[in-house]
């Protein structure tokens, strides 16, 4: 007699487990969405002229690298670092046309490998940063422009409002990832989801 009682509460206790799990899988599905929302803005570099790692005989007389939107206007910032580690070689400041920012070249030196370090901040105002190189195999009669600031030595600043040393980045710097002036959204992504998962796992817990 007890029997079917029991049966009859096992069927309607399973439609609430499954629509709880159905809640809770789409719940998670929106905080990862909304966690990888703010990443996949961050603008990225997708390809460059001379590409990285490339070997040329004939130095190039422009650097030329290609991003996956367009960096904001007047941000970009260009390096082209010797083989030595210090000796500059870009020419002027870098310009950008859409998605593409350029640097001119002085006449290059010595054969050997060239380190192009890059800034610039994306639609959404986040800098990104980086630093790719090029091969020269055959040297050149060029004249560095000037040394590259190192930690050892760092560059003197220049009086006036434009001073330039102090918001050029070597390629060493350029490589790491730069700041975004903000906290990063996963840990509140994953607190949340904590948060979701306990409390459907007490309403579940009272249910049965």
């Amino acid at each position: 007699m007890t029997r079917p009682p029991a049966a009859s509460t096992t069927l309607r206790r399973r439609p609430r487990r499954t629509t709880g799990l159905a809640v809770l899988a789409a719940l998670v599905s929106v905080l990862l969405a909304l966690a990888a929302g703010p990443a996949a803005a961050h603008d990225v570099i997708e390809g460059s002229d001379p590409a990285d790692g490339a070997s040329v005989a004939a130095a190039p007389s422009r650097i030329t690298l290609t991003f996956g939107e367009a960096p904001a206007p007047d941000t970009a910032t260009v390096t082209v670092v010797g083989p030595d580690g210090s000796s500059r070689w870009e020419q002027g400041t870098a310009t950008t046309d859409g998605a593409r920012v350029s640097v001119g070249v002085n006449p290059l030196g010595p054969a050997g490998r060239y380190q192009v370090g890059y800034r610039v901040v994306s639609g959404d105002g986040h800098p990104v940063s980086g630093a790719l190189s090029f091969t020269l195999t055959m040297p050149g009669t060029g004249t560095a422009n000037g040394a590259a600031p190192t930690a050892a030595t760092p560059a003197a600043p220049v009086a006036g409002p434009t001073t330039a040393p102090a918001t050029t980045p070597s390629p060493a710097a350029a490589a790491e990832p730069a700041p975004d002036g903000g906290l990063p959204a996963w840990p509140f992504v994953v607190l949340a989801v904590v948060v979701v998962l306990g409390a459907l796992a007490m309403v579940l817990r009272r249910r049965s």
